[in-house]
């Protein structure tokens, strides 16, 4: 017998109960008003509800019914005229068979057993003992455990516990200094609620373009469902709740040129906010879509990348990623991008659209532009090898310098001598196209723990691009087709 199966067998019947008494009048608002949900990345959401409320004078009780169960009450904030809030209470007990019966610990019950042959019915008054995993009864002097054995047992309790509450309730102990209907705006953080974008796209070889859809997929584990509320989305890494990239979304796409365009996105702070037209429902326990973006031929490339990490030979051919490039500026998508996932659709032979891999994009300004990676290409392969490496130069000592911050904000530079050499590694690099087309392919050598700046070993390069740090540098690469390429470069590097 499990806690969670024991009421499998009961039918659970309330007798009359007579309401506490309460030290003053209690006044309930029935229900939600006017909501809007702001809702941010990850798991936090802002809800405000205003609710129209006939207040009489003095101290009174109004409790507000329909809140998110997930509700940070430390958040909370109320706000109406003539009325000061001296109290407040969440009260996130909820009325159910197995709180009805861990309230009733220490009380009588009474057991109403049916005899499934003679239909006929026996009561008799039992005193509950425990709730730990099953449910354990002083009935007349013997010790009994409501079994749940499939026979007809109801229990009838002699009321409902003042703080069990049907729905997740807020109540607000407030001092009005008139009688009258007012509109009371309650406002409070929850948990439970989040948005991420999920994008489709489908490329298109021949024209060169992708054609780019964007979904909101909102998710509410609050508790508590809100109707016909406006809706606002926040994209933000500033709110301090659980983020990050979920598992098993595919590679992350690289943002090769940061944006500097202003998005079409409304700014909030630092945030984009994207309000959401229409007004819509938030059911509880509800995943859901709404469309927001529509980008038609966005000028897209395909292309292929690959990277090799320190100056040493690999022995067998690996493959490079493929990509897919275009802009999220003006020309392109023409506007900011939410983070979110990317699954990728190309044209066949026949014009039918296939899916071929999923990428993991992050919050994105306007005028960036994107490369998704979406998966290993067979047919396009590279092969870094060492060709020769030499010491330069015999061990010598050269300066190195620390530099520290102390709590007091003293900076401190510490130099001092330690013994290195120059070393020279010739590399070069096979690069294999299986494809009917040429191929480009961005090649990137990045580990070289920084290149010679002593005029005595000057850096050399053959046909090499300049990367933007000491220890990087990156190439592009043209591969004909059904053929190969080779690169041939030259590091001067001190170890």
């Amino acid at each position: 017998m499990t806690g969670t199966r024991i009421w499998g067998a009961l039918t659970v019947s309330l007798a009359c109960a007579a309401p506490a008494a309460m030290a003053q009048p209690t006044v309930s608002t029935n229900g939600q008003g006017d909501v809007a949900v702001t809702i941010y990345t990850g798991e936090l959401a802002l809800v405000t509800d205003s609710r129209q409320i006939n207040l009489p004078a003095g101290t009174s009780r109004v409790e507000f019914p329909d809140v998110s169960s997930r509700i940070r009450p430390e958040t909370v904030s109320l706000v109406g005229t003539g009325l000061e809030i001296v109290e407040q209470n969440f009260d996130f007990d909820l009325l159910s068979p197995t709180a009805m019966m861990q309230k009733a610990v220490g009380q009588e019950i009474t057991l109403i057993r049916t005899n499934p042959a003679t239909g006929a019915e026996l009561r008799e008054r039992a005193k509950v003992l425990a709730v730990n995993g099953g449910v354990v009864l002083d009935v007349g002097g013997r010790i009994e455990i409501l079994r749940d054995d499939n026979l007809p047992v109801r229990v009838i309790f002699d009321g409902i516990p003042a703080n069990l509450r049907p729905r997740p309730t807020l109540s607000v102990t407030v001092d009005s200094k008139a009688a009258g209907p007012r509109p009371l705006t309650l406002r409070y953080l929850s948990e439970g609620m989040s948005w991420r974008a999920d994008y489709v796209a489908l490329y298109d070889e021949a024209a060169k373009a992708m054609d780019l859809q964007g979904w909101v997929t909102l998710r509410n584990n609050s508790g508590t469902g809100f109707a016909n509320a406006k809706l606002l989305l926040v994209a933000s890494d500033q709110i301090g709740v659980r983020r990050g990239r979920r598992g098993g979304e595919g590679e992350p796409a690289e943002l090769t040129s940061a944006g500097t365009e202003t998005a079409k996105a409304e700014a909030l702070a630092d945030m984009n906010a994207y309000p959401i037209a229409d007004r819509t429902t938030i059911a509880s326990a509800q995943q859901k879509q709404i469309a927001f973006l529509d980008a038609m031929a966005v000028p897209a490339t395909r292309a292929y990348a690959a990277s090799h990490d320190r100056l040493r030979s690999i022995e067998e051919a690996q493959s490079a990623m493929s990509t897919y490039r275009f802009s999220t500026g003006k020309g392109g998508v023409g506007d900011a991008m939410p983070a979110g996932s990317v699954r990728l659709y190309v044209k066949d032979a026949r014009g039918a659209a296939q899916f071929v891999g999923e990428s993991y994009i992050g919050h994105t300004p306007a005028g960036s532009k994107l490369s998704l990676a979406t998966g290993r290409a067979f047919d396009v392969k590279y092969q870094p090898v060492v060709e020769k490496r030499e010491k330069l130069t015999e061990e010598q000592w050269t300066r190195s310098s620390t530099t520290r911050v102390r709590k007091n904000g003293v900076v401190e530079v510490t130099e001092t001598d330690v013994k290195r050499n120059f070393w020279r590694t010739h590399m070069r690099y096979i690069f294999t196209n299986a494809r009917p087309q040429p191929v480009t392919v961005e090649f990137t050598q990045s580990g070289l723990n920084g290149y010679s700046n002593d005029t005595r070993v000057p850096f050399e390069s053959i046909a090499a691009e300049p990367g933007e740090t000491w220890d990087m540098r990156k190439w592009m690469v043209t591969v004909p087709a059904n053929g190969r390429a080779e690169l041939t470069v030259q590091f001067d590097t001190l170890n």
